[in-house]
């Protein structure tokens, strides 16, 4: 069983880890997932903690479901 951290994504169970700290203005990442909703919300929650403006959109890239999300300021 893998343990969870406050910056980790969990949307279907699966934990998706990204690397705020240096996630800089203008990057994006992909979150595949299926509860797109839960996605928007847990990544919204953790980038207010390091007070990150984003930008999603829900989108299908190469064949799977998911959320971009890009830190915008």
């Amino acid at each position: 069983m893998t343990v969870l951290t406050l910056d980790d994504l969990c949307p279907d169970g699966v934990r998706v880890r990204i690397d705020w700290p240096i996630w800089s203005v203008g990057q994006s990442v992909f979150i595949p997932c299926i509860d797109t909703e839960k996605a928007v919300k847990q990544a919204t929650k953790v980038a207010a903690r390091y007070d990150y403006k984003m930008w999603y959109a829900i989108v299908i890239e190469n064949e799977h479901l998911g959320v971009r999300i890009w830190r915008t300021a």
